[in-house]
């Protein structure tokens, strides 16, 4: 029996020392070569280079328009309105969402059906329809009482008074708001590990404060990327409140191009501040991050 094999490769002889060993340093290295990556590089600067020509260039812009209109009082005041919406929405709605959040995680039965229900419902419904719903409230009920189910009534609100656009907006943006933050609270709980709150009950740590102290800083950097994303949305989702003739930034924007027809410069103007201030909003979400994350990294 034999045993045969391949022939050697032959080698140049200039890749070969005197004793026979390969001289690495004699062979030529060839850089890999990615032409399609150039042309693409090369088909994106020449349309980035060309939508920038005609931003620049092309006069419907009308950039005189968007100057005398940026800084106006009447946008000021509506960029304020829509910070305030947004600040209200937020907190309101993330203090609910937790509150749903933790009776979803609660041993009671009940109260995770409640909190489960509450969750898909203003999750099902769209954001537009729960506004106007809010906002037409006093042609369902003309007053709010507040006693005894089916018994008798401690005191009474009239709801015309109680419930007007403004408060309407907030009321639908915090309840749309509650339902996504108590999923998001939730998967930040869930995440962190279970070891520790049984290591907590076992030096009879009380539960609010293995909560206080131990879960939330932790569940806190999972959550605040999902929570960061859903600020920046309900800040953009404030221009729905348009419909109920709010002063906000995209109704004041509309109701000037209404007057003066200045469409596409006005539009600019919304344009500019929502960049602006979503932008505002990534920088303080990084800062965030950044505190929370402290001893997870070397």
């Amino acid at each position: 029996m034999s045993l045969t094999s391949d022939p050697p490769i032959g080698r140049t002889t200039s890749a070969k020392t005197a004793g026979g060993a390969e001289d690495y340093a004699a062979l030529k290295v060839v850089p890999v070569r990615h032409p399609w990556r150039w042309a693409a590089v090369v088909a994106t600067a020449v349309l980035i280079a060309q939508f920038a020509h005609g931003f620049i260039t092309n006069t419907g812009w009308e950039w005189g328009v968007f100057a005398d209109y940026f800084t106006a009082d009447v946008i000021l005041k509506a960029v304020w309105v829509t910070l305030q919406l947004t600040f209200y929405g937020t907190a309101l709605g993330f203090a609910l969402g937790i509150v749903l959040a933790f009776m979803r995680l609660s041993a009671s039965r009940f109260l995770q059906v409640v909190a489960f229900g509450y969750i898909w419902a203003f999750r099902s419904i769209p954001l537009i329809v729960q506004l106007l719903f809010w906002f037409n409230l006093a042609y369902l009920y003309k007053e709010l009482q507040f006693g005894i189910p089916f018994g008798p009534g401690f005191f009474s609100f009239d709801t015309m008074g109680l419930v007007g656009a403004m408060s309407a907006a907030v009321l639908g943006l915090a309840l749309h708001q509650a339902a996504y933050a108590a999923e998001i609270v939730r998967g930040g709980v869930l995440a962190v590990d279970s070891g520790q709150l049984e290591a907590a009950a076992a030096l009879g740590i009380p539960r609010l404060r293995q909560i206080r102290r131990i879960v939330l800083p932790q569940a806190m950097r999972s959550i605040l990327p999902n929570a960061a994303n859903e600020v920046i949305s309900l800040f953009k989702g404030t221009s729905i409140v348009s419909v109920m003739a709010i002063g906000e930034l995209f109704y004041q924007v509309q109701v000037i191009y209404g007057r003066n027809g200045r469409v596409v410069p006005l539009l600019m103007v919304a344009t500019v501040w929502y960049v602006l201030l979503t932008s505002a909003l990534s920088v303080l979400q990084h800062y965030v991050e950044r505190h929370f994350s402290k001893g997870t990294t070397r």
